[in-house]
């Protein structure tokens, strides 16, 4: 096997093993464990590639027909806010959703009829839990250093469970999209950070498909918000995959070698592309064993990256408790609080479902339910308008 085998091969199996742990010798001979310094024999890396790939697939893969009582997210809605009571779009073909990549959608190619949340209904519980954000109380600790303190004043990150479902503008968020604005990015543009919950075909894809969602009444300014980023709901963020964690999109390994050029991370890759004047940051859900303190220090990198390049960035709490402590949300809100960011609080939107929005027909305790997709659509369009709107 000469050089450039070598480098295809852990190129390939490298990130399935865990990509920050593996190098390329310059002369192309072996493979370090940085950590340990220990060779490992092709056979064991092999094998063990393939097991996580193997994983990767049923993580985010949906359930065969027979196991499944509610079908995941298809052709008439694709995540939207609701049904509409329009004609059903046509199903999706698998050449469509080849870019979504193996294991990576939520989405049937079967259409099927799909419990849907009725305009009213999802109206009457969106307002019930946003109309009154928690009384401000207690402002968080000092930021830091070279970051201003939180300009609105919320309840501290240990009571995020009460942070409101939609946030506003701050005035960190407004002094970044200014000077991206400077920079060259696109006022009209917004991208995606995300893993298989993020991904188009289950994800805000609907808002570039005129006539096959519904907004509840007295929705003008959202749908304002709608035309204004026309384009960016339906496109593939190359930021987005399933699979993806917050250190992948670090990582140049993690690039599709059909849209980046050689070098760039999928961060490099989407804000060349798209320009985002604005970013949703939806990350680390289902990883075993990944603890809040990774997600932090990775989580910290992309913040600088997004901020530098005057992308306004909005995080996202999640609805699992995957980790079992919630200690991923509560590290998003610090993060929030000490950068002085928005954050949307997907997990309160859906404490009021079924099972917290949670689907209790898969074993994998993080997807979410076909409910929750359309909350999560509709709630993350009323983040970005809110925003939006508050950074001008």
């Amino acid at each position: 096997m000469n050089f450039l085998k070598k480098q295809a091969y852990y190129r390939f199996f490298g990130p399935l093993a865990g990509q920050k742990n593996y190098l390329l010798n310059k002369v192309g001979h072996r493979v370090f464990v940085p950590q340990t310094g220990q060779k490992h024999n092709k056979k064991s890396l092999i094998i063990g590639g393939l097991w996580l790939l193997a994983w990767m697939v049923t993580a985010c893969a949906p359930l065969s027909t027979a196991a499944a009582t509610v079908t995941p997210i298809n052709t008439a809605c694709e995540g939207c806010a609701f049904q509409s009571t329009t004609s059903p779009q046509p199903s999706p073909s698998r050449s469509t959703l080849e870019g979504l990549g193996e294991g990576r959608g939520e989405v049937s190619d079967t259409p099927t009829a799909l419990p849907t949340i009725p305009a009213a209904t999802l109206q009457a519980l969106l307002s019930t839990l946003a109309a009154t954000p928690p009384s401000a109380t207690t402002v968080p600790g000092a930021p830091a250093a070279g970051q201003t303190a939180t300009s609105e004043p919320r309840l501290p990150p240990e009571q995020w469970q009460q942070w409101p479902i939609v946030p506003t503008a701050t005035a960190r968020s407004r002094q970044i999209y200014q000077q991206g604005l400077a920079l060259g990015s696109d006022p009209h543009s917004f991208s995606k950070i995300g893993d298989c919950q993020s991904v188009t075909a289950a994800f805000f894809g609907i808002y570039d498909k005129p006539g096959a969602y519904e907004l509840p009444n007295g929705s003008d300014p959202l749908k304002q918000t709608i035309a204004w980023f026309s384009g960016s709901y339906g496109r593939d963020s190359q930021a987005v995959r399933g699979g993806f964690n917050v250190a992948s999109v670090l990582s140049a390994l993690w690039a599709d070698p059909k849209a980046c050029q050689a070098g760039e991370t999928p961060l490099d890759c989407e804000f060349r592309l798209h320009k985002p004047s604005i970013v949703l940051i939806s990350m680390e859900t289902g990883f075993e064993g990944r603890t809040a303190a990774v997600y932090e220090k990775y989580m910290r990198r992309i913040l600088s990256y997004v901020i530098a390049r005057g992308a306004s960035p909005i995080l996202a709490t999640k609805a699992d408790n995957f980790e079992g402590d919630q200690s991923i949300n509560l590290t998003t809100a610090r993060l929030a609080a000490e950068y002085d960011l928005p954050l949307w609080n997907f997990w309160r939107a859906v404490q009021s479902l079924p099972d917290h929005g949670m689907d209790i027909t898969r074993p994998d305790k993080f997807h979410i339910s076909v409910e929750a997709w359309n909350v999560r659509s509709f709630t993350g369009l009323q983040a970005l308008d809110s925003v939006w709107r508050g950074v001008q």
